[in-house]
């Protein structure tokens, strides 16, 4: 992939994160799912590349969404699979609270897993924990490990979970071992790419959440030299064999980054819709609007913190003619 692809890609998720931004607080989260997905559509038509979803999102609940199988891009090399969330924290934005983001996920055609829309279960850490987890193992055994891969004690350690009741377990004994504990309502992606990052104050991820979301965290920590292991929960029959149909044999496979992303050459992008522990929300200045993005190269390990002023005025359709 060019190297330019990298920037391309920030461009769409400002556009969606600028266009979610304006529903921040109004309680209609489907309406600001739809406004960053057609944002997203948009700018994608003008990208040169030949990409093909293979993770959307959405399905679940039933929110609008980038379709998997869907074209985007004008159909000339490079040729890509794409995840997107084009909003990564619905209810966040309808809320106004901490944390949502727009992301987009590539790598090279045929190296993404094609993750069905269900639930998976993870565990994350940045690099300086890299070998120490085993999501077979307890929680307790995993906090233990990156306490001391970290050089802390287990007291100091910052354990992020979504607050959801399928995760009381998992809350009650990252508390009876005396670490500390981050619950957010929503946001996994953000929440495993935090543990990358020291200024976060997060060290490991743990619980269920999208197995889309997997995916694209998996691409971003690639890129950042962290580790992600998973395993798919399917609910049902159905879900069972849709997971078939998508080419995945062995549902209790212990998958790793390299079975999420294959290969160095992929890229990860990411605009910040509220304010978060990473990235800044989209403010608005009368006929000006400001961003903060994220974007990973994994081939070159290139990390960019992207500032962007933009005016409104000059490109109302999201893209100069």
């Amino acid at each position: 992939m060019e190297r330019s692809l990298s920037m391309e890609l920030v461009r769409v998720t400002e556009a969606a994160a600028l266009q979610s931004a304006r529903w921040m607080g109004r309680g209609l989260k489907n309406e600001a799912d739809d406004a960053a997905t057609t944002a997203m559509r948009t700018v994608f038509d003008t990208i040169h590349m030949d990409g093909v979803v293979v993770i959307g999102e959405g399905e679940m609940d039933e929110a609008p969404m980038l379709y998997i199988g869907e074209r985007l891009g004008n159909g000339e090399a490079p040729f890509v699979d794409v995840a997107v969330d084009p909003l990564e924290g619905t209810n966040i934005v309808a809320k106004g609270t901490w944390g949502a983001i727009a992301v987009v996920a590539v790598a090279d055609r045929g190296n993404l897993l094609h993750a069905p829309d269900m639930y998976m279960d993870k565990i994350a850490v940045g690099p300086k924990a890299v070998g120490a987890i085993d999501i077979n193992r307890s929680v307790t055994e995993n906090l233990q490990s990156v306490a001391k891969a970290l050089g802390k004690d287990v007291s100091e350690v910052t354990a992020i979970v979504l607050d959801r009741p399928r995760h009381e377990e998992i809350i009650k004994e990252i508390r009876e071992v005396g670490a500390r504990i981050r619950l957010i309502t929503d946001g996994d992606v953000a929440a495993a790419l935090n543990t990358a990052f020291d200024d976060t104050g997060v060290d490991i991820l743990f619980g269920i959440g999208g197995a889309p979301e997997g995916v694209i965290a998996a691409v971003a920590l690639k890129g950042l030299g962290g580790e992600m292991q998973a395993r798919l929960m399917p609910e049902n029959e159905e879900q069972l064999a849709r997971c078939k149909r998508m080419g995945i044999e062995d549902i209790n496979k212990v998958l790793t980054i390299e079975d999420m992303v294959k290969g160095d050459d992929c890229i990860f992008a990411a605009t910040g819709v509220t304010d978060g522990e990473l990235l800044k929300g989209v403010r608005f200045q009368g006929q000006s609007a400001f961003t903060q993005s994220l974007v990973i190269r994994a081939k070159s390990g290139t990390v960019r913190f992207v500032e962007g002023k933009h005016r409104l005025d000059k490109k109302p359709n999201l893209v100069v003619e």
